[in-house]
């Protein structure tokens, strides 16, 4: 007995995507969330605040910017005890051309990505 399939034409809708991480020496030194981490950072002025904006265990925030720190050679991430005056976490100059370079960077890939996109687009028509 035979049986006869049919195939429905179906059109594939390729796309390109990305990410972008930054190696150090401990391995992940950049990417998109430890990038997000330090602008959250640089808006509320705390580790504790800056996590739970991102839905991040303060945990993970901390080995995050202990991680960064430890692989250059000035810190992005300088913090300060409770007081009178209270304590607070800010990022450097260092820190904050890091996420402007990051961001150039990724512009970048974005284009680059949009660039070949027309490319893989082509071979799935």
């Amino acid at each position: 007995m035979s049986k006869r399939f049919s195939c429905k034409q179906e059109t594939l809708t390729a796309s390109l995507r990305g990410h972008i991480w930054i190696e150090g020496s401990e391995g992940t030194f950049l990417g998109y969330g430890r990038i997000a981490l330090l602008e959250r950072i640089r808006e509320y002025g705390s580790i504790t605040k800056a996590a739970k904006s991102l839905e991040m265990p303060y945990r993970k925030a901390w080995f995050l910017i202990d991680s960064m720190n430890r692989q250059v050679s000035k810190p992005y991430v300088v913090t300060s005890a409770g007081g009178r005056k209270g304590g607070g976490t800010w990022i450097t100059s260092e820190g904050e051309k890091a996420i402007a370079v990051f961001w150039k960077i990724h512009e970048k890939f974005q284009k680059f990505l949009k660039r070949q996109g027309n490319a893989v687009s082509s071979i799935s028509k």
